[in-house]
């Protein structure tokens, strides 16, 4: 069953050993719908916590590769009830908490509380929504905690003081803490003023701080675990299973 405690669980057991917890993301039902739950079970026994990407048609946060791969997925006729559904068939085997990270049409269209039952029922522990602002989340976030459910917040480096302790009482799971302004997948590499902003919403957050965008290999994930508790890494991973190439060795690679 899912749980936002899980994953802050799953964050924090990792840190206690010594290490950065990594989160994979992923588009579902891509490239292909066929490899869905397979690539999920794989990719679960290398991440800490792995983040589903439900495919949608304007993907603005996301860089060309994530947005290519949500094209592919919506033409493959992917949808939210056939993620649950896929999820739920392998479920025993899943051996990490799972987050979705999703624009908020899908959602409004599947109906919160809906939503929140199903995602407890195939261990969804929390959601991350882009487009959907904080003044804007109450009926949502209402509907998850119910459930005992969460919405994760991002912060990025454009983000007032105020604001990120505002965004961080109300985060759970973890809070994203955007690496760089702009989309996801930029080549510019992680901002050299990643320590002092880490270390600042730290200090605000009770919530474990992971970062992504931009993370693309081990240099960056060790960059990023001196200061935070995990690492997101997308749209390199994505980019290893566009080629085909062995992106298991790849995620294993970034420890």
């Amino acid at each position: 069953m899912g749980s936002y405690k899980e994953i802050e669980t799953a964050i924090n057991k990792v840190n206690a050993s010594g290490q950065t917890a990594l989160i994979p993301f992923f588009t579902a039902g891509y490239p292909c719908l066929d490899k869905f739950s397979s690539d999920l079970i794989a990719i679960s026994e290398i991440g800490d916590v792995v983040e589903i990407g439900i495919p949608f048609s304007d993907p603005m946060a996301d860089g060309m590769t994530i947005q290519r791969s949500s094209h592919q997925a919506l033409q493959n006729g992917v949808n939210l009830k056939w993620i649950f559904n896929q999820i739920e068939s392998v479920s025993d085997q899943i051996q990490a908490p799972l987050v979705m990270m999703s624009y908020l049409n899908p959602l409004l269209a599947f109906g919160y509380e809906a939503l929140a039952k199903r995602a407890k029922s195939v261990g969804v522990g929390c959601f991350i929504v882009p487009d959907l602002p904080l003044e804007e989340s109450r009926d949502l976030r209402t509907a998850l905690e119910s459930m005992d459910l969460g919405l994760i917040q991002l912060i990025t480096p454009a983000t007032p003081k105020q604001r990120m302790i505002e965004l961080c009482a109300a985060s759970r799971g973890f809070i994203y803490a955007v690496t760089m302004t702009g989309i996801t997948g930029s080549e510019q590499g992680l901002a050299s003023s990643l320590k002092n902003y880490l270390d600042q919403i730290i200090a605000l957050s009770k919530t474990p701080v992971c970062a992504g965008f931009g993370v693309r290999s081990a240099k960056d994930v060790k960059m990023i675990g001196r200061h935070a508790a995990g690492a997101i890494v997308g749209s390199a991973l994505v980019e290893a299973m566009e080629s085909e190439s062995d992106y298991i060795g790849f995620l294993k690679q970034l420890r």
